[in-house]
C-alpha cells in the first residue's frame, strides 16, 4: 500500500492505495510520510491529480479506479453516495429510500461515516432533512468548506417550517 499527502484547502490530504485502486482517502492533521514517488501507483497520482483540480474549482468528477474496502452493506451505501452529483446534497433519509430500506436509517448513517475514501465517494453531500449540517469524520468545518466549494451552503430547509427531523 502505498500512501501520499499533499495540501489542500482543508488541510493535508492523504491518498492511500495500490495498482488495484485507490482504498482510503482522508483529511489529516499531522504529516505522515513522503509525496508521490516515481514508485506511486497509477490510481494514486490519478487520486491527487484530480483531487488537486477539484480542489483548485477546474474538477467536478473522479475517474480513477476505486478499492475502498467494507462490507457489502458499506458497499452498497458508498455507491449510492456516488450517484449524489456535484453541486446537490440529499438527506439520510433520501439516501435510505435510494437503498431501498427506509428503517435502516442508523446503519446508512453509520456507514455513511465509516467511508474511507471522502471527497470522491461524496458522503459530505448528505446533511439533515431540514438542512443542517450533520456528522462528518473530516470535521463539520471541512464538510462546510466542501458544500460551499460546491456551491450548496448554505442549504435551504427541505421541511415545512416547524416541523422538525432527526435526520
Amino acid at each position: 500500500m502505498i500512501s501520499t499527502v499533499f495540501e489542500s484547502p482543508i488541510g493535508l490530504v492523504q491518498v492511500m492505495g495500490t495498482a488495484e485502486g485507490v482504498s482510503a482517502i482522508t483529511c489529516i492533521d499531522v504529516l505522515p510520510g513522503p509525496e508521490l514517488t516515481p514508485d506511486t501507483p497509477e490510481p494514486v497520482r490519478q487520486a491527487v491529480e484530480q483531487l488537486q483540480a477539484y480542489f483548485a474549482g477546474s474538477g467536478q468528477t473522479f475517474s480513477f479506479r476505486l478499492n475502498p474496502v467494507g462490507t457489502a452493506f458499506q458497499q452498497t451505501v458508498w455507491r449510492a453516495l456516488l450517484d449524489i452529483p456535484f453541486g446537490t446534497t440529499c438527506s439520510y433519509l433520501t439516501l435510505t429510500r435510494r437503498i431501498g430500506d427506509e428503517k435502516a436509517i442508523r446503519a446508512v448513517a453509520a456507514a455513511n461515516g465509516r467511508n474511507p475514501i471522502a471527497i470522491v465517494i461524496p458522503c459530505h453531500r448528505v446533511i439533515g432533512s431540514n438542512g443542517s449540517l450533520t456528522g462528518y469524520a473530516g470535521g463539520l468545518w471541512r464538510k462546510q468548506w466542501l458544500l460551499e466549494h460546491e456551491g450548496t451552503w448554505p442549504v435551504k430547509p427541505t421541511n415545512p417550517p416547524g416541523q422538525l427531523s432527526l435526520f
